[in-house]
């Protein structure tokens, strides 16, 4: 995928797979980096059904937010029609 820089390709390349969340910090710290840089790349997202980062959440269980269509209601959506159980998130 073209336009993406090297540090979106390595937090994209660490997205759960359907079905799964995972926390922004959880993919900080594998890149040794800050949650909110993470945020950022994802923030960027340029195709954000393609790259699922509407899997990542906040490390406290909040949704977080999502740049896509639709906003953090898609964001939901989205995790519910891969089967999360978001009754566990806090939304």
């Amino acid at each position: 995928m073209k336009n993406l820089t090297d540090f979106q390709k390595k937090v994209f390349a660490l997205l759960p797979k359907k079905g799964e969340v995972c926390s922004y910090k959880d993919i900080a710290k594998k890149l040794k980096t800050s949650p909110r840089a993470v945020a950022r790349a994802l923030a960027c997202n340029p195709y954000p059904i393609k790259i699922p980062c509407h899997r990542v959440i906040m490390s406290n269980g909040n949704v977080g937010g999502y740049s896509g269509k639709g906003r953090v209601k898609k964001k939901r959506e989205l995790l519910r029609e891969e089967g999360v159980d978001l009754k566990t998130l806090k939304i």
